[in-house]
């Protein structure tokens, strides 16, 4: 038991039994905050989907591009988002699995897999890496050269760049405070901490799937969330 735990628990006046409940609390806060994904609501038919699938409820709401997490919002244009929970019976656990779930849409027989919460998050911190890098070309015009593809740099009379002028930086503002601002959390950080969390849970447990889109969504007729034999239907 830690030390720290016990000698609160003891200033506060409580007993072997206050000691045990107090830690048993901090316990199960810091495993609900180890398993990340997002905080599920009550019961499954909170959500704008619900549906039974054998032993577990589901509840299933449809995110179009946005995550959201720690006061933060963020978008990912290139998937489609879904935030689902799953609800075992009471003192039972639901073994979570990404692969398990599926997207079928406009009726199509191929349905679409989410992918690993990391590469949407890499796919976050390089947007290069989908546009691919920038086309530049070299050509000839007698004796001139045509650059395609590269900025021009604008110039002055006498083939001398114009001068570039500094606008003083303000100075930073007091922190009469003295406490550091608390950081905030990063899209590709927060696309990890609440994507739903694969394993054994016991009791609900939900968050984020991502699922690889770049069509337009106003194409999008009908959506369906797969889930063993289970159809949600989110649009």
């Amino acid at each position: 038991m830690h030390w720290t735990i016990l000698r609160a628990a003891l200033r506060c006046g409580r007993g072997y039994d206050g000691v045990v409940r107090l830690a048993f609390f901090f316990c199960c806060a810091s495993l609900a905050f180890a398993q990340g994904g997002t905080p599920p609501k009550p019961k499954a038919e909170d959500y704008d989907m619900h549906a039974q699938a054998k032993d577990v409820a589901i509840g299933a709401e449809f995110m179009i591009h946005s995550f959201s997490g720690q006061g933060q919002t963020y978008t990912a244009k290139d998937y489609l988002v879904v935030e689902v929970a799953l609800y075992p019976p009471k003192d039972k656990s639901v073994d979570v699995n990404e692969g398990a779930f599926a997207l079928r849409l406009n009726g199509k027989k191929q349905a679409l897999l989410p992918v690993a919460p990391s590469m949407v998050a890499t796919s976050l911190q390089h947007p290069e890496w989908q546009t691919g890098p920038r086309l530049e070309g070299g050509g000839g015009l007698g004796n001139t050269g045509v650059i395609l593809g590269r900025p021009v740099p604008s110039q002055v009379p006498g083939g001398q760049q114009p001068p570039q002028s500094r606008i003083p930086r303000a100075p930073d503002p007091d922190n009469p405070s003295g406490i550091e601002p608390e950081k905030r959390v990063t899209a590709p950080e927060l696309v990890v901490q609440t994507a739903l969390p694969e394993g054994v849970h016991r009791g609900p447990v939900s968050g984020f799937l991502y699922f690889p889109y770049k069509g337009k969504t106003t194409s999008i007729k009908s959506l369906e969330l797969l889930y063993g034999e289970a159809v949600l239907k989110l649009r």
